[in-house]
């Protein structure tokens, strides 16, 4: 339903193309310029790269090709006085700056409404700790990690893991961008260093390596309401540790069923975000969920099947109460039919 109470809405741009934040932004920026003009909103633009083409005159009727910082938007906001502010669409910069203007009040004091995605939103996806919690508030296992300011709170979080490697997350950071992978101390150290300066509040998250594991993506749709689709689903066929953009990727997804896949969305709305979201979410290539002809094996039941999961060697299995077991594959005193049931492989990964 179209909101009758905004008027005026300011989009901020996503600024110079660079590495990791690339011209799709100007693409989703003229499509939301073109779509909120067509629905009667009043448009005012904010970009600094003029070499855009939502910065062509004809695009909006408010138009201020100025620097992306809380100074300019500060002011942009004083003299134009929008209802609403639109950050999604400028990727990391104009989320990093939407964030400060919130911070400082900004908005509270012209009382402009951030729409798309409020500031908790954006807080949680940005921020490793609250991310963390967010995951885990779902009942979502995390790898082993610390969120920390300094170096000495990094160094003690690697001997807390105490296993090499170590993924350094810096937060509200663009694609990564000052984090890395550390084989040993002298990496750990550089990379850390590296990631508290380059982060917007001087924090890296300290995690467990993924490395070699599956990796799969959802690019998903949710409202507040709860209405959701999953726009595409993509599974990777390089291990975690090579760069999607790098990788050679499937679409859609071939060895997750349905029932999974939906699964993937019930988070994206739980905090407020109105908006596209990428899940991405790695899978042990060793353990998988099994079913038979019409009921899920769930902890609690019993079962044994014999489990191929994308190329990796088979291997039986048997699963009573909360107990997992894995067989030698040669054991000839496993059966893979058990009681005239033959157990399928549904290759969600645990």
């Amino acid at each position: 339903m179209k909101r009758t109470d905004i008027h005026k809405i300011l989009l901020i741009g996503a600024g110079p193309i660079v590495i990791g934040q690339g011209c799709e932004f100007d693409y989703s920026g003229v499509q939301a310029v073109k779509a909120l003009t067509h629905e009667g909103y009043e448009v005012v633009l904010v970009n600094s790269n003029p070499a855009t083409v939502m910065t062509d005159p004809e695009m909006a009727p408010h138009t201020y090709i100025e620097p992306i910082t809380p100074e300019s938007i500060h002011e942009i906001i004083r003299r134009e006085r929008p209802d609403a502010l639109l950050p999604t669409l400028g990727g990391q910069t104009a989320l990093n700056v939407a964030m400060e203007v919130a911070r400082q009040g900004i908005l509270r004091r012209y009382k402009v409404e951030m729409i798309g995605a409020n500031a908790d939103a954006i807080a949680r996806a940005e921020d490793r700790e609250l991310f963390k919690e967010a995951m885990l508030s779902l009942g979502l296992d995390m790898p082993t990690s610390v969120s920390c300011h300094t170096l000495d709170e990094a160094k003690d979080a690697a001997r807390k893991i105490g296993t090499w490697p170590l993924i350094i997350r810096p937060g509200f950071t663009l694609g990564g961008t000052g984090g890395g992978i550390a084989h040993d101390a002298a990496e750990f150290e550089t990379i850390v260093q590296r990631g508290l300066d380059a982060s917007l509040n001087s924090e890296v998250l300290v995690e467990e390596s993924l490395l070699d594991w599956k990796e799969y993506e959802m690019e998903v749709m949710r409202d507040k309401k709860g209405n959701g689709v999953i726009v595409c689903s993509i599974e990777n066929l390089d291990p975690m540790g090579i760069h999607t953009g790098d990788s050679i990727t499937v679409a859609p997804i071939q060895t997750l069923t349905d029932r999974v896949k939906a699964s993937t969305y019930v988070g994206t709305g739980k905090y407020g975000s109105n908006n596209k979201n990428s899940v991405t979410f790695p899978a042990r290539p060793k353990a998988v969920f099994v079913s038979g002809p019409d009921s899920a094996v769930f902890p609690g039941t019993a079962a044994s099947g014999f489990v191929n999961s994308d190329g990796y060697d088979m291997i039986p299995f048997s699963w009573s109460g909360n107990t997992l077991s894995w067989y030698n594959a040669q054991d000839p005193a496993y059966q893979l039919n058990e009681n005239g049931v033959t157990y399928t492989c549904l290759a969600l990964y645990l």
